[in-house]
Formats: C-alpha cells, sequence, structure tokens
C-alpha cells in the first residue's frame, strides 16, 4: 500500500513538471528575441534562481574530476536541446514545434539499453509506434519547401540530444542533487551563448522581462528540475513515455493564450498521446 501511494506521488510529481515544462511552447511563441539571445537570458536567469536555491538548501557545489567531462557534455547537449526547439517554436506553432521534439521518447527507448546497457523492453516498440501516430496526425503534410518541415528537423534534432542528456543524467541523479545539475547546466549554457547579447538591442529585452522570467522560473527552474528527479524513480524510458502528456498541455496552453486552436486530427494525435501514456503509468505501476 506505502509503495503504491509512492508511485502515485511520483506520477503526479511528474505531471507537474510536465505541465511547467509545457509552458515553454508558448513563451518560446511569444517572445520576440533571436533565439540566442532567448536562451542566453533564460538559461542565466534560471542559473541565479537555481543558485540560491542551493546555497539556501546548502547543496554541495563539488563536482568529482571523474564526471567533468560529462557533466560538461550534458550541459552542452542542454543548450543545444534548448536552441534548437526554440527555432522550431520559430519556424511552426506550439503543436508542431512541441511533437516533433517529443519523438525523443521513442529515440530514448532505443539508446537507453545500448548506453546503459540496460534490457530491451518490448513493450516500448509498442508505446513507440503509438506516439508515432500520433504526431502522424499532429504534423501537416512534409515538404521541404515549407517551414513546417524546418520546423520539424530542429525539433528531432532537439529531441536527439535531450534524449541523450537524459540517458547521461541517469546516472548521476544519485550521486548529485537534481537542482545542482540543472544549475550547472544553465551556467554553461548561459556562459556558451554570451556572445550573442553584444547583438541586441537591451530595450527590447527590458520590454519582455516578465516573459523571459516565466520561462526561467516555471519552464526551466521548476519544470525541468522536477523531471531530472524524476530520474531517480523511473527508466529514462518510462520517465520519458510519461512525459509525452507534455505536449497536450502544451497544445491547451496554445490554444488559450495564442488562440492556436488544434484540428480535429490534433485531437485524434492527442488522445493516441495520452494512451500511451496511461499504458505506461499503468505498466510501471507493477
Amino acid at each position: 500500500m506505502k509503495d503504491s501511494k509512492l508511485h502515485t506521488r511520483h506520477l503526479i510529481e511528474m505531471n507537474v513538471a510536465m505541465l511547467f515544462g509545457s509552458t515553454s511552447g508558448v513563451l518560446g511563441r511569444y517572445i520576440e528575441l533571436p533565439v540566442t539571445v532567448t536562451i542566453c537570458l533564460r538559461a542565466s536567469l534560471a542559473f541565479l534562481l537555481l543558485f540560491l536555491y542551493c546555497k539556501w538548501r546548502k547543496f554541495s557545489f563539488k563536482i568529482f574530476k571523474e564526471d567533468r567531462f560529462l557533466l560538461f557534455v550534458s550541459a552542452v547537449l542542454m543548450g543545444v536541446h534548448f536552441v534548437s526547439y526554440f527555432y522550431a517554436l520559430q519556424y511552426s506553432n506550439v503543436a508542431i514545434a512541441m511533437l516533433s521534439l517529443f519523438t525523443y521518447p521513442v529515440i530514448t527507448s532505443f539508446l537507453e539499453p545500448l548506453i546503459l546497457k540496460t534490457k530491451f523492453q518490448k513493450v516500448h516498440l509498442l508505446l513507440a509506434g503509438m506516439l508515432l501516430c500520433g504526431i502522424y496526425f499532429l504534423v501537416p503534410d512534409f515538404s521541404l519547401e515549407n517551414s513546417y518541415s524546418i520546423a520539424v528537423f530542429f525539433g528531432v534534432f532537439s529531441a536527439v540530444c535531450y534524449a541523450l542528456r537524459n540517458i547521461l543524467m541517469k546516472s548521476k541523479v544519485t550521486r548529485y542533487n537534481g537542482s545542482f545539475l540543472m544549475c550547472y547546466q544553465m551556467g554553461v549554457t548561459g556562459v556558451l551563448l554570451l556572445p550573442a547579447l553584444y547583438f541586441i538591442d537591451f530595450d527590447s529585452v527590458i520590454s519582455q522581462w516578465k516573459a523571459l522570467a516565466a520561462l526561467a522560473l516555471l519552464t526551466t527552474t521548476i519544470g525541468h528540475t522536477l523531471f531530472l528527479n524524476s530520474f531517480k524513480h523511473f527508466s529514462i524510458t518510462t520517465a520519458s513515455i510519461l512525459s509525452s502528456i507534455q505536449p497536450v498541455y502544451g497544445i491547451i496552453l496554445g490554444a488559450l493564450f495564442l488562440s492556436e486552436i488544434p484540428a480535429l486530427p490534433t485531437v485524434f494525435g492527442g488522445a493516441l498521446i495520452l494512451a500511451s501514456v496511461l499504458i505506461e503509468s499503468l505498466r510501471s505501476r507493477k
């Protein structure tokens, strides 16, 4: 009974993480700044918030020598994931960008057994198929001449980076606090993108500070940290598939705040994604 309640709590925490994380679509479409500038400011503000939180909670900032290279690579992957995903948002809309990104559970289910030497579970092929079918109904006809195809390319590339980053982090979340790991990754991302600030008019930044602050606090500091902490309770593949509810949240927020009303195929695709999440939730409970 106790294990059942604990599992339910972990599933609730995952959904809270996904709800906060889904705000990236609306905020990414709303903010009118170059992508690299947006991500630099997002990462820098999130770093400051996470740094203050880690100091308050007295989390250790020590990184063991053998982990330095892997943590740096994971931070770079996280930064590239952010930039690619926001380009996908610029070239399309919330639904297409988020659902092209959320091919990453499929990618993860094949990469995790190869990298972490875990057992491949055949049920993930079924769930991956359901996710792909859902995405098929949400993405319009592919053509190399339209911006939506470019958006899908950026979204899938972002998905590959995100899947690799998550797999690399799986072995580290038991050794380091999740908030510290996000703090480190945001610090590296912010520093690497600092040159982008040289080319921006700061009056335009000041005019959008509320959206940037929301992106740093809600999406990054809360959403991504909670998701990273979920790796302690689920396999990377399970966490990835459970997180596939995030595009559904994002599409709902896009409809409410940007008037991006989904068509009937979008609703059907979202239903397939929700079904795969429900199946994995029940399966992982056993």
